[in-house]
């Protein structure tokens, strides 16, 4: 999971993460996870041996909101508590509970869509700036904003590629055995 116990978790679905940690063995050891964004949980492990696990049903993660948390997992025994991992996540939204107004597209993509209706609305007007009174509206010029597409473009593509495992540098690389 890219050195991070959490990364993204998906409302409506179950959540299980086994862990072995040699350091903090269970049961003498519990682990507490404990996530903070636009909802407030804490999950608590059970022992499976020497081992952790943290679980919530679909049923539970259905009502936690979308968006970013930060986590902190804790391990307690007795009398002690060791800070073991902490962390950033994303709650993704339950698609089959989402209403018809739900948007998927992420940041970058919200906003070269934005760049690109700026530039098709502009294609009709030509004015860079205007007066009326004492008020002045003043427009991007368009070599920045397609600077910034192409700053979002960028962006956006290589998500995508970083989705379908390709380099995210856009390079091949090449091995010898």
């Amino acid at each position: 999971m890219d050195d991070q116990i959490l990364q993204n978790i998906r409302a409506g679905f179950p959540l299980k993460v086994g862990l072995t940690l040699t350091a903090f063995p269970a049961p003498e050891w519990s682990l507490l996870l404990i996530l903070r964004g636009a909802g407030k949980m804490d999950l608590a492990s059970v022992a499976d041996g020497a081992s952790h696990q943290i679980i919530a049903t679909a049923a539970e993660t259905a009502a936690w909101l979308p968006g970013p948390y930060w986590y902190e997992l804790r391990a307690a025994s007795v009398d002690d508590v060791h800070l073991v991992e902490e962390g950033r996540c994303t709650v993704v939204a339950d698609l089959a509970a989402a209403d018809v107004s739900y948007d998927a597209r992420s940041h970058a993509e919200k906003v070269l869509a934005s760049i690109e209706a700026v530039i098709e609305n502009r294609a009709t007007i030509d004015q860079q700036s205007y007066q009326i009174n004492n008020r002045q509206l003043a427009r991007t010029p368009i070599a920045d904003l397609l600077k910034l597409r192409a700053t979002y473009r960028a962006q956006v593509q290589s998500a995508k590629a970083g989705k379908r495992g390709r380099s995210l540098t856009g390079r091949r690389l090449l091995t010898e055995f």
